[in-house]
């Protein structure tokens, strides 16, 4: 299993904290925002990472990130010249993923969860992660039926068909590059996620799995401060 964290774009909605900086190295309560995705896959038992960034900040991240060795990794990179989506990572991480399965999770994406078991027990098809959220609207909701078997998913709908809102952690098996390769661009001309993993649905391979832990996706001003005060109180919580 490869590893995979997209920390490329442009992070306009975070301007002018993102003027001189990417937005994966703004940092969240005491750890640049990055760690926290990187911790997520370390935990996981993915050591083999791509790092996809911008060309803006290329540099910030190796002189942060290095080589891998110091967190027991080996990292790799690979500039995504202009922001096409997150399916995108698929494409731009071929050599890396090379005929292995990959697992991606987004770099503003900070989440209080294990998913060594989830890995470790993945065989084929795409796997997705989903929290109940009151403000389903803003993410790719996920609906159900009531065997949890997921009927569909719908990128930022008006009306969500439920609360579960995806959040930014996939694994995929190989078959990802090509698909992802075949996507058409959505009305925002990117290679959406979500058409992507309706791909998986219409053959029957997408399950889902719903967590419990704490999830923020760090990319306005206020899920940013949230996320500083929740790892800041968990830090206080492990020194008391």
């Amino acid at each position: 299993m490869k590893g995979i964290i997209l920390a490329g774009g442009k992070a306009t909605r975070l301007r002018p904290l993102t003027k001189i900086t990417s937005k994966q190295l703004l940092p969240v309560y005491d750890k640049p925002m990055i760690y926290y995705p990187l911790e997520t896959l370390l935990n996981a038992g993915i050591k083999d990472i791509l790092i996809i960034i911008a060309p803006d900040y290329a540099g910030h991240f190796l002189n942060l990130l290095g080589s891998g060795r110091h967190f027991g990794a080996r990292f790799n990179y690979e500039i995504q010249e202009e922001p096409r989506g997150l399916a995108d990572a698929f494409i731009v991480g071929e050599n890396f993923i090379g005929k292995d399965s990959v697992a991606m999770i987004l770099g503003d994406n900070i989440l209080d969860h294990d998913f060594s078991d989830a890995i470790n027990s993945f065989k084929s098809g795409a796997l997705g992660f989903v929290k109940e959220v009151p403000n389903a609207s803003a993410f790719g909701v996920v609906e159900f039926d009531k065997n949890n078997k997921v009927i569909s998913i719908e990128e930022k709908p008006e009306k969500p068909k439920s609360n579960f809102a995806s959040v930014g952690m996939y694994v995929y098996d190989n078959r990802v590059i090509e698909i992802a390769k075949n996507l058409k661009p959505s009305s925002r001309g990117e290679i959406e996620i979500t058409d992507l993993n309706n791909v998986y649905l219409k053959k029957g391979e997408l399950k889902v799995g719903i967590i419990e832990g704490m999830w923020e996706d760090a990319g306005s001003f206020d899920s940013l401060l949230r996320a500083s005060q929740i790892m800041q109180a968990k830090a206080k919580e492990m020194t008391d």
